[in-house]
Parts: C-alpha cells; sequence; structure tokens
C-alpha cells in the first residue's frame, strides 16, 4: 500500500481548484498562494523555492482552514493580516477598512501638491478617518519633513495605525476623535481624506466580503452617501491656511455632486481626478481665505 506524500505544490493545485468555486475570487492562483504561505509562515519566494517539499499534515489542515475562511468570504487581507499599499506593507484587521489601489490616486495627488507648491517648511497635513493610517503613512514617507497629523475616531482602528507607523517608521501624530474635532487650534495646508460615502441603503448589496466584514464605521455615508464630504466642506475651512487644499476619495458616481458641496463652501478651483481604470476617484479643492 501506498501514500501520496503531500507537498507544496500539492496544496497549491488543490487551494487553486477549491478557489475557482469562489464567484469573489478572481485570482485563485494569487490568492491559493498567499494563503499557502500564511499557512507554513514563509513567503512566496520560498514557496517557489521548493515546491517540491513535503508538508506536515497539521500544516495542511491549517491551510484547508483557511481556505475555507476564504471561501466563506472573508477577506484575504484579513486572513493573511497584511495589504500592500504604496509599496508599503500594512496590516489590516476587522477594525479598518483594506487599503485599495484606488486610494493611491488621492496619495498621489497630495504628494503632487506637496511637492509643487510652496508652501511654508515644514509643510503641514491633516489626514481625517486615518483607519489603517495608509494615506498619513504613505505621505509622511514620500514627503520627508511634512508634519503629519491623523484623526480616527475608533480606537481599535487607532491602535492598528499606530502599530502600522511603528513598523514602517513614519513620523504621525494621532488623534482620537470624530472629524477634525481633535485638531481644534491647528491650521493646515494639506487636508485629506477617504471617508465613508457608501449610500446607506447600498450596503446591503456589498460583496460579502466587504458588508460582512469590513467595519460599517468606514463604510456609511449617510442617506445619500454625501454626508461626510458636506461635514468636511463645512469644517476644513476652519483649519486651512489660506492657499491650503481639501482632496478627497469619492464614489464612481459622486464627482459632480461632491464639487457642488465644494463650491458652495468656498472653494476654488474644484477639479478632480481619475484612476488608473479611469474611474473619477478623487475630488479637490483650493481654499482662498476668508
Amino acid at each position: 500500500m501506498t501514500t501520496t506524500k503531500l507537498t507544496r505544490r500539492t496544496l497549491l493545485k488543490q487551494g487553486i481548484a477549491r478557489l475557482k468555486e469562489s464567484p469573489e475570487v478572481t485570482q485563485p492562483g494569487l490568492e491559493a498562494l498567499e494563503l499557502l504561505g500564511r499557512a507554513l509562515e514563509v513567503d512566496r519566494e520560498e514557496i517557489y523555492r521548493k515546491l517540491d517539499a513535503p508538508v506536515t499534515a497539521t500544516q495542511a489542515a491549517r491551510y484547508q482552514g483557511l481556505l475555507q475562511r476564504r471561501l466563506q468570504g472573508e477577506p484575504l487581507q484579513y486572513i493573511t493580516g497584511f495589504q500592500d499599499f504604496m509599496g508599503l506593507k500594512f496590516r489590516v484587521c476587522p477594525d479598518v477598512l483594506i487599503p485599495r489601489s484606488d486610494t493611491e490616486t488621492l496619495v498621489e495627488w497630495a504628494v503632487e501638491l506637496l511637492r509643487r507648491e510652496k508652501f511654508p517648511f515644514p509643510p503641514r497635513v491633516a489626514d481625517v478617518g486615518t483607519g489603517s493610517g495608509a494615506i498619513a503613512i504613505s505621505i509622511a514617507k514620500l514627503v520627508p519633513g511634512t508634519e503629519v497629523w491623523a484623526t480616527e475616531i475608533d480606537g481599535k482602528a487607532l491602535e492598528v495605525a499606530r502599530e502600522n507607523a511603528r513598523r514602517l517608521n513614519a513620523s504621525v501624530r494621532f488623534c482620537q476623535g470624530d472629524m477634525l474635532a481633535p485638531l481644534v487650534g491647528k491650521k493646515f495646508h494639506l487636508i485629506v481624506s477617504n471617508p465613508p460615502y457608501i449610500p446607506r441603503g447600498e450596503i446591503a448589496q456589498l460583496p460579502v466580503s466587504v458588508r460582512e466584514h469590513e467595519p460599517l464605521l468606514a463604510l456609511d455615508g449617510g442617506e445619500d452617501g454625501l454626508l461626510f464630504y458636506r461635514r468636511l466642506a463645512e469644517e476644513a475651512p476652519l483649519f486651512l491656511f489660506p492657499g491650503g487644499y481639501l482632496l478627497v476619495e469619492i464614489g464612481y458616481n459622486q464627482r459632480q455632486a461632491v464639487e457642488e458641496i465644494f463650491l458652495q463652501a468656498g472653494f476654488c478651483e474644484v477639479t478632480s481626478r481619475r484612476d488608473l481604470a479611469g474611474r473619477e476617484r478623487c475630488v479637490g479643492g483650493y481654499w482662498p481665505g476668508a
């Protein structure tokens, strides 16, 4: 009687086959590889170097458990514990929204302004609703010397952001509180935010991986999805130096509405930016001063 030896290659093939069953998994090969690395506690390069290395029954069982979690809709990033963003690796968990590549458009725009505008040095930036800290930390790393502040209403999310800043050796000042309230008395050259913008009635239609696993606090943008844009446009002028900017991420169909909100609040040169897929992803405005 012979038994089939379990190897990394065998498990990888099994994982790809199982993940192909899920309509939410668009890259079964990549995800199977990531989950195998998590189960074996090695990186993907190590797996490829030794594809025919044997695995234990315990490791195989751990891998099957991770696959099952993914098939039940849990996001890959929460299972592995990390997400890449702007070339940096951020720790993520269900307490924070998973940073998306779309949001890199917002960071790139902020970095462009910080490098182009002749702000007094050091320029001061506020990230409102920082979550994992991805936006604030990326700006701090990409534009050294910038004084970066970040606010977050949820204490658990703030712990994650602080941990990411420590891991990535980024200088960011974190404050707990609602929107800009923790920063009363301070002025900034640039305020950025990826606020909750999903209309409340549409949350039930989101993919399972989002609606059942990511924090509702980071998704719910009120009845029409525009609640936080109105608040930011109203409050930001109190915190901006004349000549400062407000930049926000938006939903796919919100450009016109957000631009109108900014214009009504007194912002000038209101414009938008598209992401790599060509979708209007961000809106920004210049604050001329009172």
